[in-house]
This record gives structure tokens, C-alpha cells and sequence, in this order.
């Protein structure tokens, strides 16, 4: 008797570990579709159906304009991310999938960041690029040059980066990610320009360097828009 009811406890753990890790995705879509209705004053994780019969074709399409032009890399990095996913494209809402273009100026650089929800499939889609993945501890670098037409994916929630390896060409990539908001931090800017700004007395201990330098850091990110 009592095996017995070891053995229906270690069940339950396991179906109870197994849907932990099943919410922590995107859910499932439980209709044909749920076109978001971003004007609606209910709160969900997530957004509310737009009504079923007020959806049109134009709710699953997103004009090309919005991807296919080069965009301005005049910035600090040198890169620029242009975004479609459920925030600007409601019809993708429940669906789990994203896409983002993103151009780099020569020698730019696409800075160290993760996306909490979503794994990346990047293609170039003109140009030579330096890209790479960190994994969790011991941190060990996966890195790759690649070039037009080549694939790299990023594992979800990995620190990744890109940079153009080209003095006087731009790039540009084309990546899918699996979510319809996959969510992005850039950990310069969020170790360095959070609001209210982490302590400099934790950061210069965790970097092991003088505060002066960890101040002076910080001073590059404060109003400073990647």
C-alpha cells in the first residue's frame, strides 16, 4: 500500500512538473484563430479575441513595406530591429510565431541579448556576419560566420548577438521566433540603464572593477533608445 502511494505521488509530481514547464510557452490556441482586439479594457495574459465576425482578411496580413526596406542604422550599435509580432500585427495573436528583420550598418552590431519566450531562426539575408549563442552555466560560446542564405538558430532564452563583419557593406537578416511577443532584453543596457539604476556598490563587486568606472558606464545608457 504504501509503494503504491509513492508511486501515484511521484506520478502526480511529474504531470505537475511537466505542466509547469508546458505553461511557460505560449498557449496553445484553443479556436481557429483570436485576432487581437488591442482597444478592449479587459486585462489577460495575453490580449481578447477581437469578435470572430468583425474579423476581415486584413486582420491576417501585414504590407510588406514593413519588412522588405532597409532601415536606418545611425546609432550608437549600428543596427536597427524592425518588429512584426502581435503588437503590431494583431492577427498573430495566440499563433506563436514572430517575425524581425533587422539591418546592420557596416561593422554593426546586433548587442548581446536574450528573448525570454521566444527561440530564434535567423537567415542573412544579404551580407557576412559574426553571430553567436551563450549558454547557461559554464557558459560555454557557440559562434559562427555566416553568410547569405545561411541559417543559425538560437535556443529560447539564450544571450545571443550579430555583428556585420563587412568595413563598407550593410546587412541584413530575416529571423522567425517562436512566440507572438518573444519578449527582448539587451544586457548592456538593462545591467546599465535600468530605471532606477542598479547599485553601483553591487555592480562594481560583480564586475570586480572600480565604481567610478561601473558610474561611468552607467552614464552611457541613461536616455540612450537602442
Amino acid at each position: 500500500m504504501a509503494s503504491s502511494l509513492v508511486l501515484v505521488a511521484a506520478a502526480l509530481l511529474a504531470l505537475a512538473s511537466s505542466w509547469q514547464q508546458a505553461i511557460a510557452y505560449d498557449p496553445s490556441p484553443l479556436q481557429d484563430f483570436c485576432v487581437a482586439d488591442k482597444n478592449s479594457p479587459v486585462r489577460v495574459n495575453g490580449f481578447p479575441c477581437k469578435d470572430p465576425m468583425a474579423v476581415t482578411p486584413d486582420d491576417f496580413f501585414n504590407a510588406a513595406m514593413i519588412i522588405d526596406k532597409r532601415r536606418d542604422t545611425n546609432n550608437k550599435v549600428g543596427s536597427n530591429v524592425t518588429n512584426v509580432n502581435v503588437e503590431s500585427f494583431p492577427g498573430l495573436n495566440t499563433l506563436g510565431i514572430s517575425l524581425a528583420r533587422i539591418d546592420y550598418a557596416p561593422l554593426g552590431v546586433n548587442p548581446p541579448h536574450i528573448h525570454p519566450r521566444a527561440t530564434e531562426l535567423l537567415t542573412v539575408l544579404e551580407g557576412t556576419l559574426y553571430l553567436g549563442f551563450v549558454t547557461s552555466n559554464p557558459n560555454r560560446l557557440f559562434s559562427k560566420v555566416v553568410k547569405k542564405g545561411d541559417v543559425f538558430v538560437f535556443p529560447k532564452a539564450m544571450i545571443h548577438f550579430q555583428m556585420n563583419l563587412d568595413h563598407d557593406k550593410p546587412a541584413a537578416a530575416l529571423s522567425s521566433l517562436s512566440s507572438q511577443n518573444p519578449g527582448v532584453i539587451t544586457i548592456a543596457s538593462a545591467v546599465f540603464g535600468s530605471k532606477p539604476p542598479i547599485s553601483d556598490d553591487v555592480l562594481a563587486k560583480a564586475f570586480q572593477v572600480e565604481k567610478k568606472l561601473i558610474d561611468w558606464l552607467q552614464s552611457q545608457f541613461w536616455d540612450t533608445n537602442y
